[in-house]
């Protein structure tokens, strides 16, 4: 059975409360789903209250609805617009600060306090995956990214394996998700019990254990770790679609005068919705900002997307002019030469790009009409 520390534990929602406070009473700012604007995004939390309880979504290209579910589930639905990656990457970063007083010159470095403690609550299994490809891009090269790691150390993960997929996900067929194996110091499994639910609690490191010993709860049975497994299955079953990876990196190398990307330009608005909701997308410009005296000036990375014209901007002019030269970018980048770079694919199968896109773009699909038109070699 391997260290007792490390035993799944079932815990019952005042259980999951006392972890929440546990938490929170450590130092940590808990950051989890909850209702907004009409949506579950990922937003500061003080406990289980602030949970989206008895919300489900409905998801499909181009389409995203909330709904009341006939129970009080906490985690009955499945990723919104937000990733985690907000909170690791931020959309805004200010690196130095410039200032003029006569002829002296003064440089204010980044802001030195100290980060926050963030405990992330509710993260999926895909979100997960994109967590350890974010650290590959800004913690596994020669050039660490300072604002990265010093937000990624020390992060607490409570992650939530899937029960349930909505009509773009595709995880399993990438091979991440419904359930995690790694990547969270406690994972829970939500089960409903009568008219209310409990959580199957697997531990994913020591401080994770040392968590849940404050919680309570008791040493799951065999029929509790069946339950787990039987909601991971019926996550699965539910998936419809599929991106067929085996020979993709070679087949997009292939396609890369394929008349299919001229057919997707017409329906894509380079909105660059795609690339703000995705979890591992990182791109980022930077700025330079002055006020009006011309004594003050800071400089500032933000996010960008390659779905910008100016993001491919060189010495005159951009260098993608055309949406199909942008997407095709996108794509193989995300699908193919992000192997040649960090050793996996851009894509962990949560299907925001296909929801989050007004047109109702379908990286699936397009991905498979792709391998028809690839050349042979």
């Amino acid at each position: 059975m391997g260290d007792p520390a490390r035993n799944p534990v079932l815990l019952t929602s005042q259980d999951l409360a006392a972890l929440l406070a546990a938490l929170a009473s450590d130092g940590f700012t808990l950051i989890g789903p909850t209702v907004r604007d009409g949506a579950i995004v990922y937003d500061e939390i003080e406990g289980l209250g602030d949970l989206p309880r008895g919300v489900s979504d409905e998801q499909a290209p181009g389409r995203y609805r909330l709904s009341r579910r006939a129970d009080d589930a906490l985690f009955g639905h499945v990723v919104g617009p937000h990733s985690w990656k907000r909170f690791l990457h931020p959309p805004a970063v200010r690196l130095l600060g410039v200032s003029r007083d006569g002829k002296a010159l003064a440089i204010s470095p980044p802001d030195c306090a100290p980060p926050p403690r963030y405990a992330f609550i509710g993260a999926r299994p895909c979100d997960l995956a994109a967590i350890a490809r974010q650290d590959r891009v800004f913690l596994g090269g020669p050039f660490v990214d300072p604002t990265y790691r010093a937000l990624r150390d020390g992060v607490f993960v409570v992650a939530v394996q899937c029960g349930e997929a909505r009509a773009s996900c595709f995880c399993a067929s990438v091979g991440t998700g419904p359930r995690a194996d790694a990547g969270f110091d406690v994972a829970l499994t939500e089960l409903a019990v009568e008219r209310s639910f409990e959580y199957l609690a697997e531990i994913g490191t020591d401080r994770g254990a040392a968590l849940v010993a404050k919680a309570g709860g008791r040493k799951a049975t065999p029929e509790d770790l069946e339950r787990a497994a039987a909601a991971s299955r019926r996550a699965e079953a539910q998936m419809t679609r599929r991106l067929e990876v085996d020979g993709l990196r070679e087949a997009l190398a292939a396609s890369l005068e394929s008349p299919r990307w001229e057919e997707i330009a017409k329906k894509c608005l380079s909105c660059a919705n795609c690339t703000m909701v995705c979890p591992t997308c990182f791109c980022a410009t930077v700025e330079d900002t002055t006020d009006l005296t011309g004594d003050r000036a800071e400089r500032w990375r933000r996010w960008d997307s390659c779905f910008t014209m100016d993001f491919s901007y060189i010495h005159g002019g951009s260098i993608r002019r055309s949406a199909a030269s942008r997407y095709r970018q996108w794509l193989t980048h995300k699908l193919s030469t992000w192997w040649d770079q960090f050793g996996a694919s851009g894509c962990v199968g949560c299907g925001r790009c296909i929801t989050w896109c007004p047109v109702g773009i379908d990286l699936t699909e397009e991905a498979a009409a792709l391998r028809k038109t690839a050349r042979p070699a």
